[in-house]
């Protein structure tokens, strides 16, 4: 019978510190046992949790959480923190009513911020040690874990040039630097922590130390132990640390971060100093699990469910909205020699790696940098290309200022590609990307495409790339694709999808993107209750079509069944467009609640939304009942039975 298991033991972050090296280093073992065996059923942050398990268990070993405050940047590396701060069952990991993907307020004390977008945790221990120093607090710290990718976004050098205006104020940096952030990370940061890791000139004194003193007898070698004893300070006084000291932050490292104690006596150092302090941790993404190591570890970022011992996925291989738009991409890179891409890190999921293969001189990946790369993008335009910017639906929102005041405002011709647009669910509320059709209403000149399916995808973006004078939008859902949804007329530059039967049909159902499904859906159902509805596809949603305002007046509703906030989106442009043009209608708007959502898959959050056939029907028999008691044409309204059929 083998020793006792060490995790189950350990509730909260005190329990780690009276166990013995030999129990941390089996804790550190179960954990990773643990990682693969959960993560791999339910999906998740697999590769970067495997690489900090000893980090995390010094960090809480050394600081004292949650009066000390550790912030995780990004925060998809904090499962191991979760294990350790008592939530150990990862059975519904990412589902409703389970743990969270990243930091929650709401599961734990010790989780600070969500923090699920990258580069802000320095802002945020910033502000927290400021707050601390500010009510004369001196004994609790502020400790930004920074994944080394984070560190390519502008956001983290302003807080850095804050940080280090302070030598009194106590905020503690830790980088850990895997070399990634999704890919390999990019840039001159890069460079320079790369010239860190491979610096040996500390090795070189202390070689020079071994050969010269232990000559010397006993004293020498007594010298040469308390040299190799110093052996983080030499490395410390030697190493390239330019960048850091010339900011004024005390650099310590690099140190192995798989070495425990080595990273326990570092975070030592750092929290003693008492002042701003960045200590370097080299770690391997991935760490421990064969699969992860071998491939590099980029697969085994965020994985969905997998066979454990395989790697092979357990969920049905099926053509997905980015695997059309990878493929798109690379048919016009070959007639458009002018088409330039770039990517924000994340070069794989977006689908831009098959172009980037093809044409490696003409795409960038600007790491995570979502304002530059727009700007960048800008700049492109303005020179004689045609930049497409693929990002998550999520990550636009960072870069507004600059869609407004530099793409838009100088009229460049700049195409978006907005990844996982609408209701994501897995990931939280942070990553789904519903906010992108209401902020971007108020950007003026910006036309915005709402692909229904693959074929209007391809369609779609062929035709904003032939706009040079005003950014283009186009934005699709996460997921498997939808079987196409073929037009049975079209009406200038709305697609029809199902024509009325009668001459003054009842509602104009105007469906956006990927809501086709749901809106035909809800057209037959009202149909076999005397409702007669037209359903289109305004395929651009921004600026609204003139032919759906001529639509508009040949029904008595209009309903707009969108996958964006209800707030400013669609339906609020659709009203607009109908007042100015003096169509007196009632618009009935379907959206996503304007609220922070919870972590749960797409289709519950989007059946809590009343984004479902039967809920849209349900609405709109309701709203056609009302309008016609006010004087139009009546219509029955359901009831009993046949309202549960609705």
């Amino acid at each position: 019978m083998g020793p006792a298991r060490v995790l189950p033991r350990i509730q909260q972050p005190a329990d780690l510190r009276g166990l013995s090296d030999a129990e941390l280093d089996r804790l550190a073992e179960e954990i990773r046992e643990h990682l693969v065996r959960t993560v791999t059923a339910t999906g998740g942050h697999l590769g970067p949790n495997l690489g900090v398990v000893e980090l995390t268990l010094a960090l809480h070993r050394v600081f004292d959480s949650p009066r000390d405050r550790l912030v995780f940047d990004t925060g998809h590396q904090s499962y191991v923190h979760k294990l350790v701060t008592g939530r150990q069952d990862f059975s519904l990991l990412r589902r409703e009513g389970g743990v969270s993907g990243y930091p929650s307020r709401a599961e734990s004390e010790h989780d600070v911020v969500e923090n699920s977008h990258a580069s802000t945790a320095l802002s945020w221990a910033d502000g927290i040690a400021r707050a601390f120093q500010a009510q004369g607090v001196t004994d609790r710290h502020a400790v930004a874990v920074v994944g080394d990718g984070a560190l390519t976004g502008g956001m983290a050098w302003e807080a850095l040039n804050n940080i280090a205006h302070d030598p009194d104020r106590p905020v503690v940096v830790v980088v850990n630097d895997n070399g990634r952030s999704y890919a390999p990370t990019i840039g001159g940061l890069a460079t320079h922590l790369a010239g860190l890791r491979t610096d040996r000139r500390y090795e070189r004194l202390l070689d020079w130390g071994r050969s010269s003193l232990v000559r010397r007898g006993r004293f020498g070698r007594f010298l040469f132990g308390a040299l190799h004893a110093a052996k983080a300070a030499i490395k410390d006084f030697v190493a390239p640390q330019g960048l850091f000291s010339d900011l004024g932050i005390k650099y310590v490292g690099p140190v192995d971060g798989h070495d425990r104690p080595a990273v326990e006596r570092a975070l030592d150092r750092a929290r003693r100093f008492g002042g701003p302090v960045l200590v370097h941790v080299i770690t391997q993404k991935g760490r421990g699990y064969d699969l992860a190591e071998a491939d590099d570890a980029d697969h085994f970022h965020g994985i969905g469910a997998i066979d454990p011992v395989t790697g092979a996925s357990l969920s049905p291989a099926a053509p997905s909205w980015t695997s059309v738009f990878a493929d798109e991409m690379v048919a016009v890179g070959r007639q458009r020699p002018d088409v330039f891409a770039i990517t924000a890190a994340m070069l794989i999921p977006v689908g831009l790696q098959r172009f980037a293969q093809a044409h490696p001189d003409r795409v960038a990946d600007v790491g995570i940098a979502e304002q530059h790369g727009a700007t960048a993008a800008a700049g492109m335009a303005l020179a004689g290309l045609h930049p497409v910017m693929a990002v998550y639906a999520t990550f636009l929102n960072r870069a507004f200022d600059q869609v407004l005041m530099d793409v838009a405002l100088h009229r460049a011709g700049v195409t978006f590609v907005l990844d996982r647009a609408g209701a994501t669910g897995d990931d939280g509320a942070s990553h789904n990307g519903m906010w992108d059709m209401s902020i971007l209403q108020v950007v003026p000149g910006l036309r915005l495409a709402a692909p229904r399916d693959g074929a209007t995808l391809r369609a779609e973006l062929r035709e904003a790339l032939d706009v040079d004078h005003a950014p283009t939008v186009v934005r699709f859902p996460k997921g498997a694709l939808v079987d196409d949804v073929p037009a049975v007329a079209r009406e200038g530059a709305t697609d029809v999808l199902r024509a009325p039967h009668g001459d003054r049909p009842d509602v104009l159902l105007v469906s956006v993107g990927a809501m086709a499904g749901v809106s035909l859906e809800a057209a037959e159902r009202l149909a076999a209750h005397g409702v007669d509805c037209t359903v289109v596809d305004p395929r651009w949603v921004k600026p609204v079509d003139r032919s759906l305002v001529d639509l508009a007046r040949r029904h008595r509703v209009v309903a707009v069944v969108e996958d964006g906030g209800r707030t400013g989106g669609v339906a609020a442009a659709v009203r607009q467009a109908l007042a100015e043009a003096d169509v007196r209608r009632h618009v009935e708007g379907f959206g996503l609640a304007q609220e922070f959502p919870d972590h749960m898959s797409r289709s519950a959050l989007l059946e809590r939304c009343g984004l479902t056939g039967q809920a849209v029907a349900r609405r709109l028999a309701e709203v056609v009942s009302r309008e016609s008691a006010d004087g139009t044409t009546p219509v029955s309204e359901p009831s009993g039975e046949d309202a549960g059929r609705l």
